[in-house]
């Protein structure tokens, strides 16, 4: 039986094992990065600290599985973040934006997202101010992490959420297209890798 409970602290490993463990478009990264870290630092932890009340993780018999974050308000949390967050591991980790992007390693293109947060585009915000990220090891299905945290941004007052996912990860969209997802921009591979999708709550 898999129960859904809000974070705690002692999670904190767990989440960051999760991503780096889903962090290659929904596939193990473990082999990607030299700092296993890097990946939790970004998609994950920040939630579990600094937004504990939007952050849960889903548990069985085998141990936490699967969690989901997120943030009421976007920018409120962007703004939080670069006061909270990213000033003590751009301390830890150097831009790599002295060197060409080609040469890149995948821990200094993490490391360049910690200098360099990319802000949610106001379009995708519209009418859509909360986000999440949802990370899952294959046992593990995600409706029972989604309904939880939708139910609770509805309750705070959330009118819709949004979310970013990566255009090769066909089985992450798909789910989120059965849950009731719609994609608003899906950009040129050349361009962007991102996919947006939203979900009206009210």
């Amino acid at each position: 039986m898999t129960e859904v409970r809000p974070a705690s602290p002692h999670d904190l490993e767990a989440l960051y094992r999760i991503a780096l463990l889903t962090g290659d478009h929904g596939g193990d990264a473990s082999r990607l990065y030299e700092d296993p870290r890097l990946v939790g630092h970004i998609y994950a932890a920040p939630y579990a600290v600094l937004s504990p009340q939007t952050a849960f993780v889903a548990e069985d018999a085998q141990g936490v599985a699967g969690y989901i974050v997120g943030a009421l308000d976007t920018r409120a949390f962007e703004a939080q973040l670069e006061r909270d967050w990213w000033p003590a591991l751009r301390a830890r980790y150097n831009d790599p934006s002295d060197q060409p992007p080609s040469t890149w390693t995948p821990d200094q293109m993490r490391a360049w997202l910690i200098h360099h947060p990319y802000p949610t585009p106001d379009r995708v915000l519209t009418g859509h101010p909360s986000h999440l990220h949802i990370n899952l090891l294959p046992r593990l299905q995600g409706q029972a992490l989604m309904d939880r945290l939708l139910t609770d941004l509805a309750g705070s007052g959330s009118p819709g959420v949004h979310l970013g996912t990566s255009l090769a990860n066909a089985r992450a969209r798909r789910f989120y297209e059965l849950y009731g997802f719609r994609t608003v921009e899906r950009p040129a591979r050349a361009r962007s890798e991102t996919v947006w999708m939203q979900y009206r709550l009210r």
